[in-house]
């Protein structure tokens, strides 16, 4: 019996072990899976959905072959799909019960398209030659487009190759437990045999004697049986038996691959949220924008390069700047626009949109060695093939009260709202009445004074000192007016705004005297008026961003804040 389980317990170690190696290599199933479609046609662009790049889980490896020049781009599906537009396209999907790609071709009014690099909509983008091979995490709703320079044909061959599960977890222990195994049972084999050498008993020699005469044979004493303890070889057996099973049923059991019960779930479930719009950027597309259009702003202010800003900036930003460029060209004493910070982006509240216009607010710290107070940036991009541009730079002056997260956004509020203490189309009137008229102004209260530092600088006191040191044959007029720029406002966590506007402060000199002459001091005016000296007198606009926090009409005791603003000289000329 001993030597019947040493024997199975080297048969289940020889068994235990080569299955634990089988499974490495022989049973080991293939480690990715790899799917491939060809395109036909002339179209210059191809979109490959997202269930195409989930047709399996995993990270993707996409290939793309069949082209001198390729271009791929990972962008959100409804930014793929509205970039396309009208332009003849290949869509790649997926077949479910083929588990296979199809391709189609969907004509358009449009056979070419401009070249998709560079543009602000795609998250991720890659360029090669004749052959690209990229390995992507493409979340859940994001697409890619294929394309060579938008003209020429896309190109026709596209592969992705998605890794498979062949882990062997059981391997390792089925290895080790039948050598666990195979020494149980060698130490069983040994076992055996020093109890078969003792069942034997003790041998005696039979003494020889003569031959002659040859005396009767003496018997042989019979062979004495070792008679074991009662109970005591039973119960070796039994319990070396059961040793012997517990190690067969672990290493069995083993091999089995094991599956946890699912866990009871419960009887209801809650019913799923109300689906919002998708946000107009993700943080990292916001990451990408910004240092492009910090690109674009240094190199364009270094060369006062007023056709470059142009492509990254619009509306009240543009307009400081440019007049700013041309201020310097005259006078080199000018100071040069602030900066777009390099920091970190410590705001980025996307507009809950999937159409255009679109429009992000942002708040960029300064770098950590510079004392530069943080800038809000409001950015707005018209149309799918356009660019980003900043339409308000500001600079902070107060914290941004508490928004909602990059990854939900905010709607944009009309600008004729009056969810807030005032409407934001009458932000920029109402702020710009308090500065001609300070504490008289009918909007006094509605605004909160304390930590507003561009009203001292530029308010009623200001002009009414400024006034008083013209010379006799001179005067001033202060007006103000709403400006051109768009008013963007969004949501903040407590009901409330933020609200960009663009303001214009006027100033009006004119002679009291028939043939007096003004002429304006510093050379700001003079350049942009293109005149040294008027008989007429000057009208100078100073464009003024201004950010603000609204609070909700149900907030007792607040006011609105001035959160940052940029102001300076944008125009000039003589009175007409």
């Amino acid at each position: 019996m001993r030597f019947v389980i040493a024997i199975v317990l080297f048969v289940v170690a020889f068994v235990s072990v080569g299955f634990g190696i089988a499974q490495r290599t022989v049973l080991a199933g293939p480690s990715s899976v790899s799917r491939s479609v060809t395109v036909d046609g002339s179209a210059p662009l191809t979109m490959v959905r997202p269930a195409a790049l989930h047709g399996h889980d995993g990270t993707q490896t996409v290939t793309v072959t069949g082209g001198k020049t390729i271009f791929v781009a990972a962008g959100r599906d409804t930014d793929v799909r509205a970039w396309i537009g009208s332009t003849d396209y290949n869509v790649v999907g997926w077949n479910t019960t083929k588990a296979a790609f199809t391709a189609r071709t969907v004509d358009g009014t449009a056979k070419t398209a401009p070249s998709p690099a560079g543009s602000d909509l795609w998250v991720q983008e890659y360029t090669g030659s004749t052959e690209l091979t990229r390995k992507i995490n493409a979340p859940a709703d994001v697409a890619l487009l294929v394309a060579a320079d938008g003209k020429a044909a896309a190109p026709s061959r596209i592969s992705v190759t998605w890794p498979l599960d062949n882990s062997t977890p059981w391997s390792t222990p089925l290895v080790i437990g039948g050598i666990g195994v195979l020494v149980l049972g060698l130490l069983a084999f040994i076992w055996a045999l020093v109890h078969a050498r003792r069942s034997r008993g003790p041998r005696r020699k039979t003494p020889k004697t003569p031959r002659n005469p040859r005396p009767p044979q003496l018997k042989r004493a019979p062979e004495r049986k070792q008679i074991d303890a009662p109970g005591r070889g039973r119960r070796r057996s039994t319990v070396l038996g059961l040793v012997a099973a517990g190690a067969v049923a672990s290493v069995l059991l083993a091999g089995c691959s094991t599956t946890a019960a699912p866990a009871a779930s419960p009887s209801a479930t809650a019913s799923p949220a109300a689906k919002l719009p998708p946000t107009a950027v993700t943080e990292q597309q916001l990451g990408i924008i910004l240092q492009r259009v910090r690109t674009v702003v240094s190199a364009a202010d270094t060369n006062r390069d007023a056709t470059s800003l142009a492509t990254r900036m619009d509306g009240p930003a543009l307009a400081l700047r440019t007049a700013t460029y041309k201020i310097q060209a005259a006078d080199s004493a000018t100071p040069a626009p602030d900066p777009i910070p390099s920091g970190k982006v410590s705001i980025v509240l996307p507009q809950q949109t999937d159409t255009w216009p679109r429009a992000v607010f942002a708040v960029v710290q300064g770098a950590a060695d510079a004392k530069t107070p943080p800038v809000a940036l409001m950015l707005q991009q018209s149309a799918p093939r356009e660019n980003y541009k900043v339409t308000y730079a500001t600079a902070l002056e107060l914290d941004v009260p508490a928004v909602a997260p990059a990854t939900i956004g905010s709607q944009r509020q009309p600008a004729d709202n009056k969810i807030g203490i005032l409407r934001p189309e009458q932000l920029a009137a109402a702020y710009g009445d308090t500065l001609i008229n300070g504490d008289k102004s009918k909007y006094a209260e509605d605004f909160q004074t304390e930590g507003d530092k561009l009203a001292p600088a530029i308010g009623s006191s200001y002009k009414a000192d400024k006034k008083s040191k013209l010379p006799a044959t001179a005067t001033i007029a202060y007006s103000n007016t709403p400006g051109t720029g768009e008013t963007i406002a969004f949501g903040t966590n407590d009901s409330g705004q933020i609200v960009a506007v663009d303001d214009h402060d006027i100033e009006t000199v004119t002679p009291t005297e028939a043939g007096a002459s003004i002429n304006p001091q510093g050379t700001a005016v003079k350049t942009l008026s293109g005149k040294d000296s008027s008989l007429k007198g000057y009208v100078s606009t100073y464009g003024l961003q201004l950010l603000f926090y609204v609070p909700p009409v149900s907030a007792r005791g607040k006011k609105i804040q001035l959160l940052g603003f940029a102001q300076g000289l944008i125009s000039a000329s003589e009175v007409p």
